[in-house]
């Protein structure tokens, strides 16, 4: 479970975002997790709880989660199309020369005081 681990990124830069703003008390986080970041969001939410808990500038501090859609591009036809059901190839011209524009994502978007 990797999710604990990414927790721990998560409370180092929020407490160290807190402190350099005069920040005593955080009440949310809001994170954006891409759809094939491969983390599993009830198990980053569970990490969260149990570590956050432990800090006296998040105890109680909420995760809140936006899933960011996985969207694939195209080269061969510059199509953009949802990756989890289409895969590598393009659902438009078959074609396999595609890279993933966005899903991957693990992000702190929002630190609400």
């Amino acid at each position: 479970m990797h999710e604990l681990g990414i927790v721990f990124y998560i409370i180092r830069d929020v407490k160290k975002a807190a402190q350099e703003n005069g920040v005593e008390k955080v009440s949310a986080v809001v994170m954006n997790i891409g759809e094939v970041s491969t983390i599993i969001p009830e198990y980053l939410t569970d990490c969260w709880r149990w570590a956050a808990d432990k800090e006296d500038m998040l105890r109680g501090c909420e995760l809140k989660i936006n899933i960011i859609p996985a969207v694939t591009h195209c080269d061969g036809c510059g199509c953009e199309y949802e990756t989890v059901p289409n895969g590598k190839k393009c659902p438009s011209c078959g074609s396999e020369s595609t890279w993933l524009l966005r899903g991957n994502e693990v992000e702190i978007k929002e630190i609400e005081v």
